[in-house]
């Protein structure tokens, strides 16, 4: 990205094609991460890593475009890209610093065979099928608030790029502050019930912050939206790790990580092409309404998570 930049020859098929390859590295790389962290600490506390975790995530969704806006403005595109290349750099040298407590066999069997059990596992274990089901559920619908911010920003409001910087800057601080409660609570007692509430809250946060009035409104729902969001994703993640033996984390936690990851993708060209239609305050508050309908059917019908 950084090369094209430098050159100007920048196209939208080069970022799709980019976007392509690091998709595919994070396919691999994501279910190792998620693998690596009960390798880590202690059982009885990997919720609390997993909530300090999604922190370092989010404190750089609030620092990051705050960075970055300050060298797109004095250095350019080039070095934004450059920088961030950069940055890799002490993320792979700290990988190389971890000692993980748990190393895996080798193992000769065929890929396709490997799959097959991690799909037998999570079809064996009752309740985990509701729960995949449910993250992907979560970032198909929860996700696309944050998605849209810019049309908020500019077509609902009427805003500058300000406008959105503060929007995106509340979300990060609503979800570093949903992580540092999550770890504060520790493993506590019903998760999935716990999980399955702030959905619901999530929910109706969304279509509070759809309907908003003003952008003060906005930036107060978004980051309240943005506690909820962190606390039903890290308490949904420590539910698959608690859940999973050692040997077939890694299979699972691709599964996982599939219906985390893919949900997102998927419900934001379905908003996106609804978007285009309608306003897009009517699709965003229809996706929280959505979200809360689904936290109360998981509540009161199909009880299994609530009761994890």
């Amino acid at each position: 990205m950084a090369a094209l930049a430098f050159t100007g020859v920048l196209k939208v098929w080069h970022i799709w094609c980019i976007s392509f390859v690091v998709g595919t590295a994070q396919a691999f790389g994501s279910p190792s991460y998620s693998a690596l962290v009960p390798t880590l600490v202690p059982r009885e506390h990997l919720p609390n890593a997993i909530a300090l975790n999604s922190i370092q995530f989010n404190l750089a969704r609030v620092i990051g475009p705050s960075i970055a806006g300050i060298a797109l403005l004095t250095l350019g595109a080039g070095w934004c890209f450059s920088l961030n290349g950069i940055s890799f750099f002490a993320v792979i040298a700290m990988l190389y610093v971890i000692q993980v407590s748990f190393i895996p066999q080798r193992s000769s069997e065929r890929v396709m065979d490997s799959m097959k059990q991690g799909i037998r596992f999570i079809g064996g274990q009752e309740g985990m099928q509701a729960v995949i089901v449910l993250a992907f559920l979560i970032t198909f619908l929860g996700f696309q608030t944050i998605a849209f911010l810019p049309v908020f920003a500019s077509q609902v409001f009427h805003g500058k790029p300000t406008t959105y910087a503060a929007m995106l800057s509340f979300s990060g601080a609503g979800a570093v502050t949903g992580a540092l409660l999550v770890a504060g609570l520790g493993k506590a007692k019903h998760q999935g019930r716990n999980a399955l509430i702030a959905l619901c809250v999530l929910g109706g946060l969304t279509v509070a912050f759809a309907l908003s009035p003003s952008v003060a409104f906005s930036c107060a729902m978004i980051f309240l939206a943005g506690i909820a969001l962190m606390s039903v994703f890290a308490m949904i993640s420590s539910l698959v790790q608690l859940m999973t033996p050692d040997n077939m984390r890694g299979r699972v936690m691709s599964v996982f990580n599939l219906a985390l990851r893919g949900g997102g993708p998927i419900g934001s060209v379905i908003a996106g092409a609804l978007i285009r239609k309608f306003h897009a305050p009517i699709v965003i508050a229809s996706a929280g309404g959505l979200m809360l309908c689904m936290g109360l059917f998981f509540l009161t019908v199909h009880r299994r998570v609530a009761t994890l």
